[in-house]
């Protein structure tokens, strides 16, 4: 199995995607294809020892900024090296993608040349967020789908089900959706109205969760559903509020020595926190529902994160979890 990287798109350049990348083979096996500006990729690679056979390169000459136009640049820059990694999967030479660039372009991309899969109404941005103990709870929409139908939400449900189960492991994943109150009669009328369709199906359902029920404090619960817009707002304020705790702790640790003594004592469980924090160790969030499996990275993203990413697309494509979304589109009849 190859996949895809997009070597050129991230914020911080192609060094860690290269080094991810290379990682990734040793680690596991993988094979990959880095896609970028073919000088440049190849000279860092000299850097590293692997197995030649699992690396190659595709040239691009062209590089989607942070600032383009989504749409406007998936159309006018098809040399783009996010344009061609998305064309490897759509060519199938590719099970997957991964890209750290333009949130809006992968997403044009994916839904220009990969198209849907059968019965999904709206791919919606699967968006793993760490809680107190065990794997992570999906969080989806995150940013996607600004405005959605009940419909999007109930399906939203039943593939973050599914890649719940497949990739993390949970047997019944327990699936809520994001309100004001736990109560059956609170949240806006399109979450009311996902809530009676949602209550109809064999799933694991819940019903509806808090923000407090996102990190492990409140209600258990492994998937949640909302909307695009409220999504990536509870997304951009995880992040920053994982910054803000780590920077101020950082802060009071320098302000004594007696902080700075106790700070080595607990090293080790700092450490661990912030592994457990880091959205390297996810890889990025998974544009669910796209007829080919595609990671979002983080534009920061660094080696840990290419190599967590291409380890997702391979366990997706081998857990095939979109023949297991069609298929369950069809059984619940949404």
């Amino acid at each position: 199995m190859w996949v895809a990287v997009d070597a050129m798109s991230g914020d911080n350049g192609p060094a860690g995607m290269v080094e991810g990348s290379v990682d990734a083979v040793n680690s596991f096996g993988y094979s990959v294809v880095l896609v970028g500006n073919e000088e440049e990729l190849s000279e860092i690679l000299l850097k590293y020892d692997y197995d030649s056979e699992k690396i190659k390169i595709v040239h691009s000459s062209e590089i989607i900024s942070m600032h383009d136009s989504p749409s406007n640049a998936v159309r006018s820059m098809t040399e783009s090296s996010l344009v061609q990694s998305v064309n490897l999967v759509a060519n199938r030479e590719c099970v997957g993608l991964f890209s750290p660039g333009n949130t809006g372009a992968t997403m044009a991309a994916s839904l220009m040349y990969l198209g849907r899969i059968t019965g999904v109404l709206r791919p919606p941005i699967a968006a793993p967020i760490p809680r107190e103990s065990g794997p992570p709870l999906l969080l989806l929409d995150a940013g996607a789908n600004v405005d959605c139908k009940p419909e999007y939400l109930a399906q939203f449900a039943v593939m973050g089900e599914i890649y719940s189960r497949e990739i993390f492991g949970i047997q019944s994943p327990k699936i809520g959706i994001l309100s004001n109150g736990e109560e059956d009669k609170k949240g806006s009328s399109q979450s009311l109205k996902a809530f009676e369709i949602l209550k109809k199906l064999k799933l694991n359902f819940v019903g509806n969760v808090e923000g407090r029920d996102l990190y492990g404090g409140g209600r258990a619960v492994d998937v949640v559903v909302c909307d695009g817009f409220i999504g990536n707002i509870v997304l951009k304020a995880t992040e920053g509020l994982a910054k803000s705790i780590f920077s101020v702790l950082k802060e009071n640790i320098k302000s004594s020595s007696l902080a700075q003594t106790g700070a080595l004592l607990l090293k080790p469980s700092l450490t661990a926190m912030k592994k457990r924090l880091d959205y390297a160790e996810y890889g990025g969030a998974l544009l669910l529902g796209v007829n080919g499996i595609c990671i979002i990275g983080h534009g920061g993203s660094n080696a840990l994160a290419a190599k967590n990413a291409i380890r997702v697309v391979v366990e997706c494509a081998k857990n095939e979890v979109n023949t297991r979304i069609a298929e369950n589109l069809i059984k619940y009849g949404i």
